[in-house]
């Protein structure tokens, strides 16, 4: 499989093949080895380093990946400190419903109940690292795609929409990391430091090029290609990821130059070293987003789609395990996410294909919004309003206190690309819909507004509005809109053991001293994502497998504390 040149600088190697691990010059040694420095890795390394082991972890920047871009958000339940000061007696009973539909049986019932059993204490145990966590709950209900600073409790998927919510009264999940902005990078923080304090030896600018394996096929190390430390091509290195990951959002294109810089210096300077480890290396590099390449072999709809995530992730923990017969899944599956909320207003208007036919709920979350439009109306799709709703969105964009990538891409697409029609049929002909279809929708959708009959698409009567005065708008919510960018982020990855992590091959065996975990792996969110899942799944899968790796061939009989048990 050839790699996207602009994220990696050599393809990724079959492994090395050694006798033992004694005929090999090392250059340095550890009980667990983890590939991939973000918040699965972070988490892993603690657990790890709890359990007693020795812990090296590497990675191809200075740590943090996609995790520190984030929003900061871990979906937490089952009766929170912070849920319970809110109001809310949520139940492991109450979540476990909710995530069964939204999971889909991505991984087995026995697994999500113990996501939901130990999400108390997996919070609890953040929090012993030095996260904080609030109650604070953002106005209108809780419903947004990222609450507005101050408010940290917050309903991050589809919890309020009846046909996904379950029998079990709905609770507010999102649990929004305390501090200043985007709270990725704070939450991170923390686990970064915390795990230097445990004595976790970090290995930066880094990249693992391929797996060490011995006679009897047990993973024992790795190779990595590594910039001299305090080097100038380091510092270089250094400048330029870190420019292109914090200007990513505003010009792709220059980003994507710098990352070729990145490459480039790497293919100058970087040279080999060989990490031993003598329990156990977890892969926890994320997910292949920003590998060209891999998109367009398994997820071709998406190659348009704007990237979320970071430089890192390209694929490299996934294709080392392949290199050691690992098996894949759900390469193919991809979150794409298109909001709508907020404006809170938006929901009310309906959401039309090309030919003016509603295909979704316009009151779900994002991710559940964006995948059909995606996946079966071909990346095109218009947002209808009527002159009232608009005059309302526009009013809540600019005074209701959004973030700015909430409300300046919500302004640009009523106010500059709109298309406009004093009717209906007029809307439709100047948008290249079929008249008689976007009549019809606007005609059933408003008999359920007016509580006449029952909305088409199960949506709920409080996100109703009638749209009954002209002129009617269409904003453009396609994949293509430059204005309006649709993210998307990969959610396959490697088979593992669902009871400690381990990397399966083919056959569903466990690859001796290999595992994975967060987006590198399947995992909770593997299905269909909704916010803060994937960090929390970071949490619960880094510690898995950063557990077993440390407890791996021990010859002591001592049992390792329960999952989510250490604080």
């Amino acid at each position: 499989m050839k790699p996207d040149a602009i994220s990696t600088c050599t393809d990724i190697q079959l492994p090395l093949q050694v006798a033992d691990a004694a005929s090999v010059q090392w250059a340095d040694q550890c009980d667990v080895l983890i590939i991939g420095w973000g918040a699965a890795g972070a988490c892993a390394a603690l657990e790890a380093r709890a359990s007693g082991a020795d812990v090296l972890v590497a990675d191809r920047f200075t740590g943090g990946g996609a995790s520190a871009k984030s929003g900061g958000v871990v979906y937490a339940g089952g009766g929170t400190r912070q849920q319970r000061d809110a109001g809310y007696a949520d139940t492991p009973e109450a979540m476990f419903d909710y995530l069964k539909h939204e999971t889909q049986g991505v991984i087995g019932d026995a697994t999500l109940r113990r996501f939901c059993d130990s999400s108390v204490a997996n919070l609890e145990w953040l929090e012993g690292h030095g996260a904080r966590y609030e109650h604070s709950m953002p106005p209108g209900g809780g419903k947004t795609s990222y609450p507005p600073d101050g408010y940290f409790l917050y309903y991050s998927g589809n919890e309020m929409v009846p046909s996904h919510r379950g029998a079990l009264p709905p609770a507010p999940r999102g649990h929004r990391t305390v501090g200043k902005g985007q709270c990725g990078a704070v939450l991170y923080s923390h686990l970064q430091r915390a795990c230097l304090k445990a004595g976790v030896r970090p290995q930066l600018q880094s990249a693992a090029r391929r797996l060490v394996l011995d006679a009897r096929g047990r993973v024992i190390g790795a190779e990595f290609w590594c910039l001299p430390p305090g080097s100038a091509a380091a510092r270089e290195h250094a400048k330029l990821a870190a420019r292109a990951e914090r200007l990513q959002n505003f010009a792709p294109a220059y980003c994507d130059s710098l990352r070729r810089k990145v490459a480039h210096l790497e293919q100058l300077h970087a040279r080999p070293r060989l990490v031993q480890a003598r329990r156990g290396v977890i892969l926890s590099t994320g997910g292949f987003i920003f590998n060209r390449a891999m998109i367009g072999e398994h997820a071709p709809k998406y190659r348009r789609n704007f990237k979320v995530g970071a430089t890192g992730c390209d694929g490299s923990g996934l294709r080392l395990g392949l290199t050691a017969g690992a098996a894949s899944d759900r390469l193919q599956q991809v979150s794409p996410w298109r909001f709508i909320n907020p404006p809170l207003c938006w929901p009310k208007g309906i959401v039309v294909n090309t030919a003016g036919q509603r295909f979704v709920n316009e009151e779900v979350y994002g991710g559940t919004l964006g995948y059909p439009l995606c996946e079966e109306q071909g990346g095109k799709a218009w947002l209808v309003l009527d002159a009232r709703l608009r005059r309302q969105a526009i009013k809540q964009a600019l005074f209701g206190g959004y973030w700015w990538f909430q409300s300046v891409p919500a302004l640009a697409l009523m106010l500059l690309k709109v298309r406009k029609g004093r009717t209906a049929r007029e809307l439709a002909n100047v948008t290249g819909m079929r008249a008689e279809l976007l009549e019809e929708s606007l005609r059933a959708y408003n008999a359920a507004a007016r509580g006449t009959a029952p909305d088409p698409v199960g949506k709920s009567e409080s996100s109703r509005q009638v749209l009954d005065q002209g002129p009617f708008y269409a904003c453009d919510i396609s994949v293509g809109n430059p204005i309006f960018p649709l993210g998307a982020l990969t959610l396959g990855g490697l088979k593992v053991d669902e009871d400690n992590g381990a990397v399966l091959d083919g056959q569903g065996q466990a690859i001796p001293g290999l595992y994975a975990a967060g987006r590198t792996a399947i995992g909770i969110p593997s299905h269909l994502y909704i916010s803060g899942l994937s960090l929390a799944d970071c949490v619960f899968s880094g510690r898995r497998a950063g557990e077993a790796a440390a407890h791996a061939g021990r010859t002591t009989t001592t049992q390792a504390a329960p999952l989510g048990a250490q604080a």
